[in-house]
């Protein structure tokens, strides 16, 4: 079913292979999936057959597929199934919008749409729209009343910031069973009214991850896990664009994001590697309990977990229980997940987080966690039971000091970084919150090379492509104020590439398969018009590849080069 892939001859170009050695070579050749030769043109040249695909690279650069540490790359896809609001410029556009998807909407049936606001971040403010106010539930009603009418709010952690809103029209909020001086389930979910107490159609969450559809609106549509497994293809068409062939999910998939994922494994050849983590579900275990679940799924979970080259599950996600209120009214609603795709009470009180670490240690399973608290914690139970060799992940911390890179280097962590986040859009929040004494702390990414931790880099979904964070590993920009945070943190491009290749092999357990070019590793690579080690810096960002190929098959754009 996956294919073997072409016999394939590539020459006439810059082949940065990433060895140790970071040699660079002009052609290779790769057959059943494989490389099988990386060199100059005459050497790679003598290996041309009757039936070898012949490529001319007329001087573009050739590197290993990028690994993305930390990716939701299911929710792209998922993206496509609900109507978009983009590009209104007026409550009046959205307005016409929503009338237009009603027409072709059978009466009664609901209307679920993507959030205000532009992606891949879906930032929305009043000043957005002409009528300097975001719409109510009168505009909606205006567009039908024919149907119930639910605009999603954003997935919190794409704009970064809260307040996030959700709008509904009248027909919505009856279903909802949202009247006057209405109640809300979580102090966190605010139900905003007029001054006679009426419900205006707006919700407002102070809370990244959302409420509102898990509980008022849980009679709206959710993503079915049919519907999940069908988008994957295109979740990995949209990374594969950008020179990405394989992933780490290191925020842990729940039990119908991994059906979904197995569901699109038997349908096609996926075009991306995929590393799931199992996210447990916490709610109403005992100290028991938890011991009795790492001695079901050790075994399973153990080392390379279960799967094949194209989709494994392995290791767990762990944290620390937060608003175990606000977790239980969302997991109220498994299996389905919305655009998490890992399980909400996942969360542990301090002791029995303290257990699970320590069972898993000695269990010989792999954890993943979030931000410094996590490693100060993993380092903790690293003391008392050892897990180097286990590479434990930190994932995207926004600091770290030299202690703590101290604790992850001695315990053997993998580190996924976030510099969408703490670099581009939230560096000089940080700065201002740590003081300029810290400012060096701030997502440290030359510390922990020099310190000698893999640093994978990572979309986080926002957006899609790596690009964006090789260049805020290199540039170290701050966009909101221009400013250069940190430069003491910055990589050179090289060092920046091997994180999304090299270090992305080795968060994923297949150094020695995969993340490099060279014979007998798999071919997985990208074609690239420019080179990104000369490329102006300001373009760096913007790259796209000519072509990707995974296990030998080319599977960007398509077709023939």
């Amino acid at each position: 079913m996956d294919g073997a892939g072409d016999d394939v001859v590539m020459r006439g170009g810059h082949v940065l292979t990433m060895d140790e050695r970071s040699s660079v070579a002009s052609a290779l050749a790769f057959a059943d999936g494989r490389l099988t030769a990386v060199g100059t043109d005459a050497g790679v040249s003598a290996r041309i057959g009757s039936r070898t695909r012949v490529i001319e690279l007329r001087g573009r650069t050739v590197m290993p597929g990028m690994i993305d540490g930390h990716a939701h790359m299911d929710r792209e896809g998922l993206k496509s199934l609900l109507p978009s609001l983009s590009g209104c410029a007026s409550i009046a556009d959205l307005v016409e919008r929503v009338r237009r998807i009603a027409a072709a909407t059978p009466p009664g049936q609901w209307i679920v749409t993507m959030p205000l606001g532009e992606p891949p971040e879906y930032l929305c403010s009043p000043d957005m729209y002409a009528e300097g106010r975001l719409p109510d539930r009168e505009d909606l009603d205006r567009a039908t009343t024919a149907h119930p009418v639910l605009i999603r709010c954003a997935w919190g952690h794409w704009p970064g910031r809260v307040p996030t809103v959700s709008i509904a029209n009248g027909a919505a909020l009856r279903l909802a069973g949202i009247g006057p001086d209405p109640v809300s389930p979580s102090p966190r979910l605010r139900i905003e009214t007029d001054a006679a107490g009426m419900p205006t159609g707006r919700l407002y969450e102070d809370d990244l991850q959302p409420l509102a559809e898990f509980t008022v609106f849980r009679r709206a549509p959710h993503f079915t896990e049919d519907e999940r497994a069908l988008t994957l293809a295109a979740s990995m068409s949209a990374y594969n664009r950008y020179g990405t062939t394989g992933v780490f999910e290191g925020h842990g998939a729940a039990p119908e994001l991994i059906r979904a994922y197995r569901a699109a494994r038997g349908r096609r050849a996926p075009s991306v590697r995929t590393r799931l983590v199992f996210s447990p579900g916490w709610s109403g275990a005992s100290d028991d309990d938890v011991r009795a679940w790492v001695r079901e799924r050790a075994s399973r979970l153990h080392g390379k977990g279960e799967g094949d080259e194209w989709l494994r599950i392995e290791g767990l996600f762990a944290e620390l229980q937060a608003r175990p209120d606000d977790a239980r009214l969302r997991a109220a609603c498994e299996p389905r997940t919305g655009w998490a795709g890992f399980r909400y009470d996942c969360g542990l009180p301090p002791e029995r987080l303290r257990l699970l670490l320590e069972e898993a240690a000695r269990a010989g399973l792999r954890v993943c966690g979030i931000q410094a608290g996590m490693a100060e914690r993993f380092a903790e139970v690293g003391a008392r039971v050892p897990i180097d060799g286990l590479r434990w992940v930190v994932a995207h911390p926004a600091t770290l000091d030299a202690r703590q890179i101290g604790a992850i280097r001695d315990h053997g962590m993998v580190v996924t970084t976030h510099t969408g986040a703490y670099v581009w859009r939230r560096a000089a929040a940080t700065l201002q919150r740590v003081g300029p004494a810290l400012e060096e702390t701030i997502c440290p990414i030359r510390s922990l090379l020099e310190a000698g931790v893999p640093v994978s880099l990572a979309t986080d979904n926002v957006p899609v492509s790596l690009w964006p964070c090789v260049w805020h590993a290199v540039a170290r920009i701050d966009r909101d104020t221009g400013a250069v945070i940190a430069p003491g943190q910055r990589i050179d491009r090289m060092a920046a590439l091997r994180c999304a290749t090299v270090h992305g092999a080795w968060l994923c357990l297949d150094e020695a398969d995969r993340g490099s070019l060279e014979a007998g590793k798999q071919a997985d690579l990208l074609v690239l018009r420019d080179s990104p080690l000369d490329v102006e810096l300001a373009r760096l960002s913007h790259l796209e590849a000519d072509m990707t190929w995974v296990g030998g098959r080319q599977v960007y754009p398509g077709g023939n080069a």
